[in-house]
């Protein structure tokens, strides 16, 4: 059980940095990112790819956010004068480009066929010793991921971003140019998903494309819609109420037998969905928003 338990809480603190790269982008300066998948795909492969080859783990993860955000600039360049729902549209069209490279790029990626046998993060320790550590880095590094988030959030910058997120005519007005910080913006939140690949990539150590479907962006946008948007702390306990509501459905089939796997995997999309309506209707503003507004 304490296994489990552990495994549990890696993929939620995984799910936690896919999240705090979100709420920056979304919650603080408006970007509405359909594609943010794509960006963690980057940072799995590309994390898993070098790591194969021989290179340290340290300089594979660095190098999964740094191509994780590289990725991100040209999308930038290209869709950030668009409209918003523009924007969402090219976002989402990007992640799922990136998906059918990673399927078609046998020679890079192996294809369907995955990358098996990355290697784990402390592979010199064994059973829950290895899991414990991996944790601890994990909460370490969301740590420090929230906290420059909120360094971000208090400082004139972060000021800009909620100036953009509001009212971006006004901020065109006062002699600044909110395309640069939306772009910005977009590199460092998906160098945050990169990273978070990297992390899930050597905890898993087989990746295949089907783990980085559009469905990952929509439990990311769930669990900051539950938590709070623009909250670092709705962040994270969205995270945990989306884990929740993920893992604990698992156990629908202990009430209710002669549930197939097949049916079981439609009534937890169900049940999360479910949540996420009663929060859309009754809690619109999340766990940690403003209780003022509705």
């Amino acid at each position: 059980m304490d296994a489990y338990l552990t495994a549990i809480a890696i993929i939620a603190l995984i799910y936690v940095l896919l999240s705090l790269g979100l709420t920056l982008q979304y919650g603080l300066t408006g970007l509405i990112n359909f594609g943010h998948v794509g960006f963690f795909a980057i940072g799995a492969y590309a994390s898993a790819i070098l790591a194969l080859n021989g290179v340290p783990l340290v300089l594979s993860f660095v190098a999964a956010a740094v191509l994780a955000g590289l990725a991100a600039w040209p999308i930038g360049l290209i869709s950030l004068r668009l409209r918003d729902d523009y924007f969402a549209i090219v976002t989402l069209g990007f992640s799922e480009i990136v998906r059918l490279v990673i399927t078609s790029e046998k020679w890079l990626t192996n294809g369907v066929q995955g990358l098996p046998g990355i290697p784990r993060l402390f592979g010199n320790l064994t059973g829950t010793t290895a899991q414990v550590a991996v944790l601890a880095v994990i909460l370490a590094t969301v740590v420090v991921g929230a906290w420059m988030m909120r360094r971000i959030s208090k400082s004139p910058f972060g000021r800009v971003l909620e100036g953009i997120r509001d009212n971006e005519e006004a901020i065109k007005a006062l002699g600044k140019d909110p395309a640069r910080f939306k772009i910005q913006v977009l590199i460092v939140g998906s160098a945050l998903a990169g990273i978070a690949g990297a992390f899930y990539a050597h905890y898993i150590t087989y990746i295949v494309p089907d783990q980085f479907i559009p469905l990952v962006t929509f439990y990311v946008w769930m669990a900051i819609i539950m938590g709070g948007v623009g909250r670092i702390s709705g962040a994270i306990l969205g995270t945990a109420l989306l884990m929740l509501f993920l893992e604990g459905s698992r156990f629908i089939r202990d009430v209710l037998p002669g549930i197939s796997e097949v049916e079981m995997a439609s009534i937890r999309i169900g049940v999360v969905g479910l949540m996420l309506i009663l929060f859309t209707l009754l809690r619109p503003q999340g766990l940690v928003g403003d209780y003022t507004r509705r």
